[in-house]
């Protein structure tokens, strides 16, 4: 299983905390598959993709 939680609305995945930094929410799954770092979201295809604006680790995949 992969270390911290995602948020499950913007998929950032954190270390510590209760409340999202990215988007303020504070609803989280531990369970969660790959991850993606985004380091400049207004280059990045993927960040595009996903509809990552901000840098940092996003999840891939989130469960339950």
């Amino acid at each position: 299983m992969s270390k911290g939680k995602a948020c499950r609305e913007c998929r950032r995945v954190i270390e510590e905390g209760d409340k999202c930094p990215n988007c303020g929410s504070n609803s989280f799954t531990t369970f969660w598959r790959g991850y993606v770092v985004i380091t400049d979201p207004e280059k990045s295809e993927i960040a595009k993709k996903m509809g990552i604006t901000t840098t940092g680790k996003h999840a891939l995949r989130l469960s339950r």
